[in-house]
């Protein structure tokens, strides 16, 4: 019997480019943030649990900000992002002051998943089309030859802001939508059509506004843990001698490696909604009339929660 999927979402970030706790500024009538509407989402998508991955200092403004809403509808359970969480033989280099980016931050919570699982990122409004496909797909393919896996792409243009560059996932897809490969372009900025820089603007290469790009929103087995922790010392060797106290394991990283020696496969899903989120405080405003509009049109209540 497999297991029902559990939703893990990725809120140990502090935002470093929009200053302080993102994660926590509410857009809604009542205080709601936008993590609210990505939970409300997945609940009537079908899942039923969910792991918050944040970081120690924040544990207690976060369960009485967030969390403690949500605990009524929700089986809420928390785990630590921690830089120190290394595979046996590495340590910290001296001078690291960040944890190893989105691959470990999902790494946390392989102490309390057991099935399948989504990932998602606290602050990026995904919208509902993208729950019910992930939480169907993962609760029909569960593992075979290979490792089935799925993400959730979104056209370029729907993902961007006005405020400043963005990163996201580049996706190629084969011809029957699995991920052929994704490459991780952290500086992308509005235009028509959108373009992104490698050298900080002194040269830009254009995209096509219909690129499918990764908001990291993943479905994974339990398998993708196991497998993501075993290639981390990979990660580690080349980041320890390049770049110690920067470099990040992103998740698309392990993913790419496992789809490159067939171990791992992932079908790509697709959802017209827009995104939205607060890559920048000048993003706020804009978030807040969006779901000031999905809460008039009947999307979603006034109130999500009871305990509001």
């Amino acid at each position: 019997m497999n297991k029902k999927p559990v939703l893990v979402i990725m809120a140990a970030g502090m935002g470093s480019r929009y200053g302080g706790l993102k994660q926590m500024d509410p857009v809604g009538n009542h205080g709601q943030v936008i993590l609210d509407y990505s939970i409300y989402d997945a609940r009537r998508a079908g899942f039923e649990t969910v792991v918050f991955v944040i970081k120690p200092e924040i544990e207690a403004d976060f369960k009485a900000l967030v969390g403690a809403r949500l605990e009524k509808a929700m089986d809420v359970r928390y785990v630590y992002q921690l830089k120190e969480d290394l595979p046996e033989g590495y340590t910290v280099p001296e001078g690291r002051t960040k944890p190893w980016g989105t691959a470990q931050a999902a790494l946390a919570a392989r102490s309390v998943v057991e099935g399948p699982f989504a990932v998602i990122n606290a602050d990026d409004y995904y919208g509902p089309e993208a729950f019910q496909k992930i939480f169907n797909y993962l609760s029909e393919h569960p593992d075979g030859d290979v490792y089935e896996y799925a993400m959730v792409g979104y056209l370029l243009k729907n993902t961007v802001t006005e405020n400043g560059t963005v990163a996201r996932g580049v996706c190629e897809e084969t011809a029957d939508s699995f991920l052929a490969q994704v490459t991780e372009r952290t500086k992308i900025e509005k235009g028509y059509p959108p373009r992104y820089t490698e050298d900080d603007g002194q040269t830009w290469t254009e995209l096509p506004e219909d690129t499918i790009v990764s908001m990291n929103m993943w479905g994974f087995n339990r398998s993708f843990l196991d497998e993501a922790w075993a290639l981390f010392s990979r990660f580690l060797d080349k980041a320890l001698a390049e770049n110690p106290l920067k470099a990040e394991y992103y998740l698309p990283t392990p993913v790419s490696w496992l789809i490159a020696e067939g171990k791992a496969r992932v079908k790509v899903l697709r959802s017209a909604d827009k995104w939205y989120g607060v890559t920048y405080r000048a993003d706020k405003p804009m978030v807040e009339a969006a779901i000031a509009e999905k809460t008039a049109s009947g999307l979603y209540p006034d109130q999500l929660w009871e305990t509001e």
